[in-house]
């Protein structure tokens, strides 16, 4: 599957629940997805891409849980911070979202991985310091 409009309905279910995987803590989201996506035959820039088109409504969905369990003691002058963190957070993802399926499309997920294990390990060795 090379484009995310040829994605059967099927796959894309597969996808979404393989979503699921990282309500377990520590679990990439977006990792479960690009490895569901990958197990299923999708190419590596369609099962980046889709992953991010799957964030939305996750993340959509959860900032609407957040804003209405706190909407009695939100004033006028934090919902424009909150619009206006949206629009620059919105703008922002679109460019590292077009940069990260670039890099996958060149170079597959490689310096992803290895960005993973150094800033885990650095962590690691950090916490274990402490």
């Amino acid at each position: 599957i090379h484009s995310v409009e040829a994605m059967p309905a099927r796959a894309a279910l597969i996808v979404g629940i393989g979503q699921c995987v990282a309500m377990i803590p520590g679990v990439s989201r977006s990792g479960a997805t690009i490895m569901s996506a990958l197990l299923l035959k999708i190419d590596r820039k369609t099962a980046a891409e889709f992953s991010f088109f799957l964030a939305v409504p996750t993340i959509g969905g959860a900032t609407a849980l957040l804003l209405w369990k706190n909407r009695h003691s939100l004033d006028a002058s934090q919902m424009s911070d909150i619009a206006i963190g949206f629009a620059v957070s919105f703008i922002v993802a679109l460019v590292v979202v077009k940069g990260f399926v670039a890099i996958v499309s060149r170079f597959g997920f490689a310096p992803f991985a290895w960005y993973r294990i150094i800033a885990g390990s650095t962590a690691l060795v950090w916490l274990l310091a402490r």
